[in-house]
Parts: structure tokens; sequence; C-alpha cells
């Protein structure tokens, strides 16, 4: 794709304005490694990925983001802290619409490695966006994920049920029903409740021998364990009506910054495992105070990022146009994904990317 030049000189004076913010400018291959990599990025980059075939490095994938790839080369470096990144490049993602929305797209983002001081680090890079994005008439909106990762820890049921609603928090549909069915809300479908009542009646291996010869991959062990795990699950005691209601309360909180930490406050009795996710947030929103950002008008909704990268576990940001657009620029903090990247290393991380031809397209240059 060769951009219209007044989208790539929109991309350049970001890069440019990036780089002057202390950023060292990095490129990721176009061509990357699928498999784990692919996993990182959640359910719908998965499904949006072009994904080939390399007969002598498997899958590979055109790139959907530079985020991951960054973190991945910074974790396997050696590079001093805090460190600070920008790049500038094509990204690639098949699109379900009908309208014009590009499937091959300029992108231009920053990423911030810093342990010391991540609160500041969240504040630097919104502030930063919200400069370079002054005067386009867009809404921004900030969220923060951690602080429902953190209720969910903290509630009063099982293992296996909180890893159940942590790894759906990015499928807003499923993480409902899933959360109805542990509070006592719904019923058990008729299906699961027909599977549970055979399951009671015998030994699973019995069950699993009377069925006839195994087809698929799972072994029986694997059969007679995921068995297990669903008479488990039916006989957990729901969870308790006050969590659930603020678990509830939490998902549909929308509010002005620092009237949502007041009742973020208010609940924290409630829910006494969101404190410190809730202690980050009111520093966070001393740190944009101190940019010149006013949290008592600065939009706050807690499930923000829920419907984009998985890797998301923390404050959350976008800028929006009116309508059903894609955000102009968005971004979040992923600290769990310098885990996994790291190899047992972790840094606390934050970064955002900015779609220069939807800027070039409010400016009125394209």
């Amino acid at each position: 794709m060769i951009a219209k030049p007044a989208i790539r000189a929109e991309a350049e004076r970001l890069f440019a304005a990036f780089k002057a913010a202390g950023a060292l400018p990095v490129d990721a291959d176009i061509l990357q490694p699928a498999g784990t990599l692919l996993d990182l990025y959640g359910e719908d980059i998965r499904a949006r990925a072009y994904v080939t075939a390399d007969p002598l490095v498997g899958e590979m994938m055109l790139r959907p983001d530079f985020t991951v790839p960054v973190v991945q080369a910074h974790m396997a470096s050696l590079a001093e802290e805090p460190a600070r990144y920008c790049y500038m490049g094509e990204v690639f993602r098949k699109q379900e619409h009908l309208d014009a929305r590009a499937r091959e797209y300029l992108q231009v983002g920053f990423e911030i490695f810093d342990g010391a001081a991540p609160p500041q680090a969240d504040a630097e890079v919104f502030a930063l966006f919200s400069d370079l994005l002054q005067g386009l008439g867009l809404r921004a909106v900030t969220g923060d994920i951690g602080i429902l990762m953190a209720a969910v820890r903290g509630l009063d049921t099982t293992p296996r049920r909180k890893a159940a609603l942590l790894r759906h928090i990015w499928r807003p549909a499923r993480f409902r029903a899933l959360l109805d069915r542990f509070a006592g809300r719904a019923p058990v479908p008729p299906a699961r409740a027909q599977l549970l009542e055979t399951l009671a009646g015998g030994a699973p291996q019995a069950l699993i021998a009377a069925a006839g010869p195994l087809i698929g991959l799972r072994s029986e062990e694997d059969i007679a364990a995921r068995a297990a795990a669903l008479l488990e699950d039916a006989a957990a005691k729901p969870i308790a009506a006050p969590e659930a209601a603020m678990l509830y309360d939490l998902l549909g909180l929308q509010a002005p910054a620092r009237a949502a930490l007041d009742h973020l406050r208010g609940i924290t009795p409630l829910l006494p495992a969101i404190a410190p996710a809730v202690d980050r947030f009111a520093a966070r929103l001393d740190a944009l105070a101190a940019h010149g950002i006013d949290p008592v008008t600065l939009p706050f909704e807690a499930s923000l990022g829920r419907t984009s990268m998985e890797y998301y576990d923390g404050f959350t940001f976008a800028f929006l146009t009116d309508g059903n657009r894609p955000a102009v620029a968005s971004g979040g903090r992923y600290d769990a994904l310098t885990a996994v990247l790291g190899q047992g290393r972790q840094i606390p991380a934050m970064g955002g990317v900015i779609r220069p031809a939807m800027v070039a397209a409010l400016r009125g240059a394209v």
C-alpha cells in the first residue's frame, strides 16, 4: 500500500512528536511468527489476522499490531529502563464490515516500560496523545480493566470459576452469562443439566467405557478430569448476592473519573480485593491532573477495552469520533504481557497507537 501524501505526512508528524518525547524509533518485521504471539492478541485479532504457512518455520502472519513484537524485543534485550519506544508502519487486519474500513493501514505508536512510576507513565501517554489530537473534536474516554480483574480474583468462589471469569473478561456476553450462572441468576441449560444428571449416576470411567471407542484427540484421562470438574462446579455454592451485585455494578460503571473514584471508594469495603487497584486509579488521576487533565470532567468507563486487545490488564483509553467508527487512538497498560514474553522477568508497561489516516481525514487533508 502506498499511503496518500497527506496521510504519510500526518504519520511523520506524529512519529516526530513521539521521538521528541524521548522515544527510541523501532521497527518490526511485517511477517511475524504466529503461534504463541497470535494467542496473545485475543479472539478478535486472531479472527482477523492474515495467516500463512512457511514450510521451514511454520505458521506466519502479517503484522496486525506493533505492541507484541516491540514487547518481545524489549524483554529479550538488556535495555535500560525506563525505556520509551515509537514506531510507524502498516498493519494488516481482515474486516467483516461491508463498508470501506481499511485492511491495511498506517499505525503510529508510543510505548513506555517503567516500573518506578506506573501511574505517571499512564498519565504521560494519555496527556501526550491528548495534546497531539487537540482540535479534532474527539471524545476522550478512560477505563481500568485492572479493577474488574481484581474484583473477580477476590470473589468468594472456586478457583475454577474465577479462572473462567478472568478468561472471558474480553468477551462481555460470555462473561455476563457465566456470572449469571455462577450467581444463581440463570438456570442451568437443559443439555448441561442432563449431562450432570448422567455423570452423577455413575463413575466417569464406566460411562466412557459404555460409550464405545474414543474418537478425537482427548484421552480418557482428559475426559474424566473434565467430568469431575463439571460435577465440582455443579456442587459449588452460588456467588453471594452482595458480591455479585457489586460486580454487576462495576461492569456498568460510567461516570466522570473523579466521581467514579468516589463510587469505587464507597464499594471497596464490600469488595476489599479491589483496594490496591482503586489506589492505583487515584494515583493516576493525580498524575493526570499534574498534566493539566481535569479528572472532574474526564469520562471513565470501567469496561473500556474489554472488546479489544486481550493483553490489557490496567488503565485503558480511547479517543473516539461520533458514530460507529474505529477509535482514532487507543491504548492501555499490559504489565502481564511483559511477564509472558519475558520468561519470568516482568516490567510494568503502557502504550497506545494512533491512526494517521483518520487524523488526516478529520483535518480535511484527505
